[in-house]
């Protein structure tokens, strides 16, 4: 084929992936008003506090534990290894001793690329933090009437929660006064989850000078609320994480700029894209500038690990995880769980709302056939540290035939049919949503925290 066929075809490929779009080409290009103005002073704090392990009960972990720049801002786990864990990412163990963790996390811990931006509306796998305006506090969670007013984003009321989780930061109850305030339920109260973090923090003199730099409405250290922190975990969040240059980036770019977009992606990337807009039907829920519709679905991805307390008829044990009819409580909502954008989908594995899937074109294989894929799973795959009696608790819903089917019933993609190639130019295209900038994050890791505690294990 000579080189003027080829760009030939990479031209018409170019325009069919405009044509795909449809009306979403124009305008589709992410931009600065997708997202909140910055505060550096509010930034600056939240670097610190997002790494610093006096957040959680025994402080021994913090939220980029599980959430790193050097792992795709998740750990590259199944499943996390929270409080009691030691290590970090894949190399990440159960720990050793009393202190060692009771149970895995139950779900996959979620990327946190781009999740400022205004459209990012619900947090968590389940929706359980989303914006609510007949809410108190403008946001509906677990917290109920009891979580503060004040907090600027979802993603600033996301950030509330892990603190309050046995297995994520808060420790088992008689560890400390934090894991015994969530286990009794108190989060907001006098000796509350929040109160009590907000204590420790006003003990720390810098963290106090951060706080009086990032707030007008704090003058001295009693001004500091755990809302605050929160904000300003957001905030650090939202900036530093932002990662919108990738070549589909630039594609939609060069497009809103009257210019011919053809050369910012590579032609298998091009059909990959084709072929996501129309035949596979990815848009159908991977819709929107951030590649999610930010609804819930029910996709039948393998039930692993602890589950979150639910049980089919006939169980008891708590191994299920219903998803999004948690929140809703409506049984036409089992199994489903929150479209993740597909920005950085590449950095961002293991796949799935429990990490099942260890490669994204094994992601990809599964919506293909749903159904076979969840009757077919090979758990060998499986990214997770070996322990005996957490092993024993990882497939006791997948193995079992009656709880499979019950997650098969629920499935609401229908198959479809796709050539190994086609697959491979999906996948491409898929990478094609990375931001290179963004691969190396190491430069968001602060070299220390103004608790003095270890930024790392």
């Amino acid at each position: 084929m000579t080189t003027k066929t080829s760009f030939t075809l990479h031209t018409l490929a170019s325009t069919l992936l405009l044509v795909s779009l449809g009306s979403q080409a124009a305008g589709f290009a992410i931009s600065d008003d997708d997202f909140p103005p910055r505060n550096e002073a509010r930034e600056k704090l939240g670097k610190f506090l997002m790494f610093d392990k006096i957040l959680s009960g025994n402080k021994n972990d913090s939220c980029a534990t599980c959430h790193s720049p050097l792992t795709g801002l998740t750990d590259w786990l199944a499943l996390p290894v929270g409080e009691g864990g030691a290590g970090l990412g894949p190399y990440r163990n159960t720990g050793t001793g009393a202190a060692a963790i009771k149970e895995r996390v139950p779900r996959n811990a979620p990327h946190v690329f781009n999740l400022g931006a205004h459209e990012f509306d619900k947090m968590f796998l389940d929706g359980r933090v989303a914006k609510d305006p007949n809410a108190p506090s403008g946001f509906a969670t677990p917290a109920g009437d009891d979580l503060p007013a004040g907090l600027d984003s979802a993603l600033a009321a996301q950030a509330m929660f892990p603190v309050t989780s046995p297995t994520e930061m808060a420790g088992q109850a008689g560890e400390n006064s934090i894991a015994d305030a969530t286990a009794a339920g108190n989060l907001a109260g006098p000796d509350g989850v929040w109160e009590q973090l907000a204590k420790r923090l006003r003990e720390i003199p810098e963290y106090v000078d951060l706080f009086k730099a990032a707030f007008d409405d704090i003058n001295t250290a009693e001004d500091i609320s755990y809302v605050h922190a929160a904000n300003a975990i957001a905030a650090f969040e939202s900036a530093a994480w932002r990662c919108t240059d990738s070549p589909f980036d630039r594609y939609l770019q060069k497009y809103d700029a009257g210019e011919d977009p053809t050369s910012a992606v590579s032609p298998d990337a091009l059909q990959g894209g084709i072929l996501f807009y129309t035949k596979a039907g990815c848009a159908s829920c991977h819709s929107g500038k951030f590649l999610t519709d930010q609804q819930f679905h029910a996709i039948g991805v393998p039930q692993i690990g602890p589950g979150k307390g639910d049980n089919q008829a006939g169980y008891s044990d708590g191994h299920d995880d219903f998803g999004r009819e948690q929140v809703s409580g409506d049984s036409a909502d089992r199994y489903k769980f929150r479209t993740p954008s597909l920005r950085q989908v590449a950095q961002t594995g293991p796949w799935g709302h429990d990490g099942a899937f260890s490669t994204l074109e094994g992601m990809v294989r599964h919506h293909l056939d749903a159904v076979a894929s969840l009757n077919s799973y090979d758990p060998s795959q499986l990214k997770l540290p070996s322990r005996t009696d957490l092993n024993a608790q990882d497939l006791v819903v997948q193995n079992d035939a009656t709880r499979r089917k019950g997650i098969e019933d629920a499935i609401e993609i229908a198959p479809v049919s796709l050539s190994d190639k086609e697959v491979s130019q999906i996948v491409t295209f898929l990478h094609a949503l990375t931001d290179q900038s963004c691969i190396d994050l190491s430069s968001t890791v602060p070299n220390r925290v103004p608790s003095g505690l270890a930024v790392f294990d």
